[in-house]
């Protein structure tokens, strides 16, 4: 595909926008339900030593950063009579739905009251799992090939809708089926709770569903010839000063959105004190306002531009995070603000998600108008490696702050980080703006040519 082939891009259909968001419903669910069931099962269901646990979720970590770059590297690799893509969603998606059925229950194969078997099957399938996780990368380089530059904001927004409907239903399962769960595995490990097994099972079946819907029914891709070799293409992306500083802003923004993300709703359980009730409707504004700002997001890119939107973005969270320090009040006070604060919150998050798969896939065009070869592939997998490495250090940063002296306000007491977190992001994102606001190019003189002769 060359910069002479415009006309090869299929029609952006809302059937072509559906077959190619839906996947993402999947992936949310099964991820979050991994990292929450994962430490709930293994530590305090089965007894794992819990430092154990942590290190082979950190293992996991490790092992999904460099599949997601070598799984987005080698796709760039051979077009095959599926395309590029298509062939790791139609081997991979049944590995991971098997692997993901066998880590959440071991009980199906081996004696649970085995702790060293049990380890060693955690371990094992883990590892699995998070290799034929990273097909999500192949697929999401498919961004670039499927849709034109001026639809790819939509592509991501609905792809992030399908996610955040995937976090929606993991949070509503979280809070009906798992309350109990932990009690029930302890009082008799050998069996499944039958909640239990039918979630995990239709979890794991609908990747399958999903990717092989995408597998079926999206076009392949048209045939682009690559003329470097795999070694000669990394030489290349790293050459590209741009993308590598865009990748450096976007590892280093994520340690502080991967700290708001994973507080956002203790936040509002231990210091605002919303109890279950107005934790449900809390969390209900939270997606409603994320899938709201989704949209509006999106059409400030197509106005604005992705830089000028990603500034905006940036400076929303700012602004908006140090508010945590009105957790120095009384909760009484702040039921109100709680709604307020989650509702931005979903904002900021909500713009942050969306604009990554959008600047990656045109990064990676621009090189295809200068060089002539699209290496999409490798261009959405190496972020993963410096992704996952500030998301570490973000949680890193996050322990620590919880690890601050306690205080007592009104009739709650937490860890006074769970009030510092916020002015934390906001640091952290305010030095990630002033580095993208003087060092990064998002938008390119092609899109305005295309866009002028439309």
């Amino acid at each position: 595909m060359s910069q002479n082939n415009n006309g090869l891009w299929t029609e952006a259909t809302r059937r072509k926008y559906i077959l190619y968001g839906a996947p993402k419903l999947s992936t949310s669910i099964i991820m979050g339900f991994a990292d929450f069931g994962l430490f709930t099962l293994y530590a305090l269901a089965y007894k794992i030593d819990p430092t154990l646990v942590a290190v082979g979720q950190g293992l996991g970590k490790l092992t999904i950063a460099a599949s997601q770059f070598l799984l987005g590297w080698i796709s760039d690799a051979k077009y095959t009579r599926w395309g590029r893509r298509k062939p790791f969603l139609l081997f991979l998606t049944p590995i991971l739905s098997i692997s993901f059925i066998f880590l959440l229950m071991p009980g199906l194969l081996i004696d649970i009251t085995d702790i060293s078997m049990v380890y060693i099957w955690f371990l094992i399938w883990y590892q699995i799992f998070n290799i034929s996780y990273a097909l999500t990368t192949p697929f999401s380089a498919w961004l670039v090939e499927q849709f034109k530059s001026k639809d790819r904001p939509k592509a991501s927004q609905y792809e992030n809708t399908f996610g955040f409907f995937g976090t929606a239903v993991m949070a509503v399962f979280s809070m009906v089926v798992l309350s109990d769960f932990r009690d029930k595995i302890q009082a008799n490990p050998s069996v499944i709770p039958s909640e239990y097994f039918i979630s995990v099972i239709i979890f794991g079946i609908l990747p399958l569903i999903l990717y092989y819907l995408a597998f079926f029914l999206m076009p392949t891709e048209p045939h682009f010839k690559i003329e470097s070799n795999l070694i000669e293409n990394l030489k290349i992306i790293l050459r590209n000063k741009n993308y590598i500083r865009v990748n450096l802003m976007y590892g280093f923004a994520s340690m502080g959105w991967t700290i708001v993300g994973s507080q956002i709703l203790p936040f509002i359980t231990y210091v605002i004190g919303f109890s279950d009730t107005t934790n449900i409707i809390a969390s209900g504004i939270f997606v409603i306002g994320i899938l709201f700002f989704l949209y509006m997001w999106r059409k400030l890119v197509l106005g604005k531009g992705k830089k000028k939107s990603l500034m905006y973005i940036f400076i929303s969270a700012i602004i908006f995070l140090p508010f945590t320090l009105l957790g120095f009040l009384p909760s009484e006070m702040l039921t109100i603000f709680g709604y307020i604060f989650v509702l931005g919150i979903g904002g900021c998050l909500a713009g942050w998600f969306i604009l990554p798969p959008v600047f990656f896939s045109d990064i990676a065009e621009d090189d295809e108008k200068q060089s002539g070869e699209l290496r999409a592939g490798i261009y959405r997998g190496f972020p993963s490696i410096l992704l996952n490495i500030f998301q570490s250090i973000g949680l890193t940063i996050m322990g620590l702050l919880m690890m601050l002296p306690k205080i007592t306000v009104g009739a709650n007491t937490f860890s006074i980080g769970y009030i510092l977190w916020g002015p934390m992001s906001s640091l952290i994102i305010f030095l990630a703006y002033l580095y993208a606001r003087k060092y990064i190019q998002l938008d390119f003189e092609w899109e305005e040519k295309r866009s002028r002769v439309k």
